[in-house]
């Protein structure tokens, strides 16, 4: 561990730019890492909150823009697809301040976690405050953990964190499958 700190120390510039691009693209660990890393002296706490709130904010601002200029298409989509992105939207319609909120956790799901908020009709300024407000809880809880927790951080190994991400992602996905099929029994009863 001590010569992966070292590697950090020596790259910090490099190092923020990355955490920076991880954060844009998806969510994990590494914001606890680098939190951590903090905690050490090898990182500065503050360049690395502000390097995975910036990254965590606009990459779902750019996630948000992309559907909201594409998204009418997707929606229009025959077939699975098309009924896919229908379902999801309706979703984030009905349960979108929430679920901005909590995407951010659950592994693999923020990569594309925006995208459904983005074919909804909530407005640009609202996601922005919301995913603003998102970011700064999932930086606080994120790279604060890593920062205030850094000397248990080796105790509880790398194993650990990814069960419990694991557990975090069975826990969305059955709350996602209820309110799917809660969402497809209404408009049933619709038709």
């Amino acid at each position: 561990m001590e010569g992966v700190l070292a590697l950090i120390e020596q790259y910090g510039l490099l190092v923020y730019l990355l955490l920076f691009g991880y954060c844009a693209l998806k969510s994990g660990w590494l914001p606890l890492f680098a939190g951590y890393a903090a905690h050490t002296g090898a990182l500065d706490v503050g360049f690395v909150a502000l390097a995975a709130f910036m990254g965590g904010y606009l990459g779902d601002e750019l996630r948000f823009a992309l559907a909201r200029a594409y998204g009418a298409a997707w929606l229009e989509k025959p077939g699975r697809l098309g009924r896919l992105f229908k379902t999801a939207s309706e979703l984030a319609e009905r349960h979108g301040t929430a679920y901005i909120f909590l995407y951010r956790y659950p592994k693999g799901l923020r990569t594309i976690g925006a995208i459904p908020v983005g074919l909804t009709a909530i407005s640009w300024r609202r996601f922005s405050v919301l995913n603003g407000c998102s970011a700064l809880l999932w930086v606080i809880v994120l790279v604060g953990g890593g920062y205030i927790f850094g000397a248990t951080f080796d105790a509880l190994g790398v194993e650990n964190l990814t069960a419990l991400s694991l557990l975090f992602l069975c826990v969305f996905l059955v709350t996602l499958y209820r309110l799917w099929n809660k969402t497809a029994e209404v408009k049933a009863h619709q038709e």
